[in-house]
């Protein structure tokens, strides 16, 4: 990575930060849906990042979130399962070496994909937020009913922020 792609997103995790905790932390559709943006900035870090410093970063930027939100490490466990499944995800379905796009996003990699990617993502994240929130299965419908309307919500502000900032692909 060169010194514009980290200067992008370590401005990209301040700005996703500041709009998840100061905007995004009050806005909540009757204690249903509750959007998460800033997993939009573990989900665009480019290809060639080091799984072991991808985990860092979802450490610590849940370990961000978790102080703000007083949750006690939901949300980095989240993002840290997020970042698992990422590379996993991203192991399966591409190959990194012969791939000449530097970043997972929107307008490099088409929409069904990203769309694919994005939703199992933000299902994980938001599972494990969720049920650590709970930590109780009597309450597992409405805890999974929660996690599917917001996984909509974020996947929605996701896709609208993808449309509105990336470049499509030129061919």
């Amino acid at each position: 990575m060169n010194s514009k792609t980290i200067f992008i997103n370590i401005f990209r995790w301040f700005v996703l930060l500041f709009v998840q905790v100061f905007l995004l932390r009050n806005l909540s559709f009757y204690n249903l849906s509750t959007p998460f943006i800033y997993v939009l900035f573990i989900l665009v870090l480019p290809f060639g990042i080091p799984n072991l410093l991808l985990f860092f970063i979802a450490f610590g930027t849940g370990l961000t979130l978790d102080s703000f939100y007083d949750t006690l490490g939901v949300h980095t466990t989240a993002c840290v399962a997020l970042a698992f499944v990422r590379i996993l995800f991203i192991s399966v379905s591409v190959n990194r070496d012969a791939f000449d796009e530097p970043e997972p996003s929107l307008g490099n990699m088409g929409f069904k994909w990203f769309s694919i990617y994005a939703i199992l993502c933000i299902f994980v994240h938001h599972f494990v937020v969720f049920f650590l929130e709970a930590f109780k299965l009597s309450e597992f419908s409405y805890t999974l009913g929660r996690c599917v309307l917001s996984v909509i919500f974020t996947l929605f502000l996701v896709l609208l922020v993808e449309f509105i900032f990336h470049n499509r692909k030129s061919n």
